[in-house]
C-alpha cells in the first residue's frame, strides 16, 4: 500500500482524514462493521499505526455522526480520534446552508449542533481566537469542504464569505480539505494561503473541472491518490501522489528561522 510506504519513508507523526470517513452515508451506529472494514482492516501498514485526526464530512452527517465521536470507537482502535473541532481543524459541514434547507432525500444528524447560526458563529469565534493567540511558525487549518476548488463541487461560498477573511487576517499558510474527489493545489490571489485538496481516497475520476474558476490553479488531478506534508521550523514540503506512489506535484515553501527586526 503506497500510503504505508510513504509513511515509512517519512516516519510520519500522525495522519489527518479530511472527512467523508465512511462512504456513502456514514456509520449506522458505533457498532457498525463499516468502522472495522473501512478503517481498521484497511490501514494496516506499520507506519500508519499512529494517531489519526479525523473531521466529519457531509456524508458522515447522513449517518450517526455522534458514533464517529464516540469513545467506543477509540477503544476498538486507539488510532481513531474524531472531533467536531480541533485547534487546527474546522467542522465545515454546518456552514453549508443547503444541507439544512435542501437536504433532498438525505437525513442529516444535527445532534450536538443546535441552531445553525449560533453554532457557526461560535466556531468562527473560537477559531479566530486560537489563530490569533497562536505563535506557531506554520499555521494550518483543516476542514472537509473546500474554500477554493475547480472540482465537481467548486468553491464553498459560505466559507469564502465567513472563513476565508479570518484565515487571511491571521496569516494562515495552508488550508487543507477533502469533499471534492480529486487532488488540487490552488494559490489564493489575495494572500499567501495555499489551498490543498486531498479528497481522492475513493469515487474519483469524475471527469469534470470548472474552467470558469481557475485563477490561482497550480495543479489538478482527477484520479485517486493522497498527500504528504512535511514541516521543519523553516521549510514545508507538500507532495501529491497517485495510487502507485508516483509524485504528481510538489510544493515547497520556506520561512526564516527568526523574523528580521
Amino acid at each position: 500500500m503506497q500510503m504505508g510506504k510513504v509513511g515509512e519513508k517519512y516516519n510520519i507523526d500522525f495522519v489527518v482524514s479530511t472527512g467523508d470517513n465512511f462512504y456513502d452515508n456514514g456509520l449506522i451506529s458505533e457498532h457498525d462493521n463499516a468502522f472495522q472494514e473501512s478503517f481498521t482492516k484497511i490501514y494496516t501498514a506499520k507506519s500508519l499505526q499512529k494517531q489519526w485526526y479525523s473531521v466529519l464530512g457531509n456524508h458522515d452527517y447522513r449517518g450517526d455522526a455522534e458514533a464517529q465521536l464516540s469513545q467506543v470507537l477509540r477503544e476498538m482502535d486507539s488510532r481513531w480520534l474524531c472531533l467536531r473541532s480541533f485547534i487546527v481543524d474546522s467542522d465545515t459541514t454546518p456552514f453549508v446552508q443547503e444541507y439544512f434547507t435542501e437536504p433532498k432525500e438525505h437525513k442529516y444528524d444535527w445532534r450536538g449542533i443546535g441552531p445553525q447560526k449560533p453554532y457557526v458563529n461560535n466556531l468562527l469565534n473560537d477559531l479566530e481566537l486560537a489563530l490569533g493567540e497562536s505563535t506557531a511558525k506554520w499555521k494550518i487549518v483543516v476542514g472537509h469542504h473546500a474554500i477554493r476548488s475547480v472540482g465537481h463541487h467548486g468553491d464553498t461560498q459560505e466559507l469564502v464569505e465567513k472563513l476565508l477573511p479570518i484565515l487571511q487576517a491571521n496569516n494562515i499558510d495552508f488550508y487543507i480539505n477533502g469533499h471534492d474527489h480529486c487532488l488540487q493545489h490552488i494559490s489564493d490571489t489575495e494572500s499567501p494561503i495555499q489551498f490543498l485538496t486531498s479528497g481522492a481516497g475513493s469515487k474519483a475520476w469524475r471527469g469534470d473541472i470548472k474552467q470558469t474558476n481557475i485563477r490561482g490553479l497550480n495543479f489538478f488531478y482527477d484520479g485517486q491518490g493522497f498527500m504528504s506534508v512535511k514541516f521543519t521550523q523553516t521549510d514545508a514540503t507538500i507532495e501529491f501522489y497517485d495510487v502507485f506512489g508516483n509524485v504528481l506535484h510538489r510544493l515547497a515553501s520556506s520561512k526564516q528561522l527568526h523574523s528580521s527586526t
